[in-house]
């Protein structure tokens, strides 16, 4: 309820920036399926394409959890009094997410464990449904604003750290396929 407008907006222009650009990076992981059969390639690339247009459809939403927020402040009243809407259209958005994460996850972990792909084995590690589960024990060895900035970001961070080693892990293996 006290966030800028400014920083509303700039939040709402991110998420269709990070969606874009998380949808880009399904291609990578197209490219580093294309040893697999072609069907758990493409399962996994649409799954995977669904989950970041999920990501930045979620994150947009909050668009409308902030301004519920300022408008209840505006009138005196706690934020809670008008967000109730919005973020159960909010969760509702989310839930949409865990059939493609499934399929994603179930598809993803065992072809790069019998390395029907170019990833090797300890990129699964780093796999977004690895860091999920790991979230509550990742982020409760922080505290204060750190473990707000770590806990609040913590679905960005995760597919973060899973593009950069996705990206080191393809890198490393295209060196090692021309040597």
């Amino acid at each position: 309820s006290v966030s800028s407008d400014a920083r509303i907006i700039a939040s709402g222009i991110t998420a269709l920036i990070a969606a874009w650009l998380y949808t880009l990076g399904a291609g990578q992981i197209y490219y580093a399926f294309q040893p697999a059969k072609t069907w758990v390639r493409l399962m996994v690339f649409l799954s995977f394409a669904a989950i970041m247009i999920t990501y930045g459809v979620v994150h947009g939403a909050y668009i409308a959890i902030a301004t519920s927020a300022k408008n209840a402040a505006a009138l005196g009243m706690a934020a809670e009094s008008f967000t109730g809407l919005a973020i159960t259209a909010n969760n509702a958005l989310r839930f949409m997410a865990y059939l493609p994460f499934a399929i994603f996850s179930l598809l993803f972990i065992p072809a790069v464990w019998l390395k029907h792909t170019h990833y090797p084995r300890w990129v699964i590690l780093f796999s977004p449904v690895v860091l999920f589960l790991l979230r509550d024990l990742i982020v409760g060895n922080f505290e204060g604003g750190f473990k707000t900035i770590i806990g609040g970001g913590y679905l960005n961070l995760l597919l973060l750290l899973f593009f950069i080693a996705s990206t080191i892990a393809l890198h490393v293996n295209r060196k090692n396929l021309t040597e």
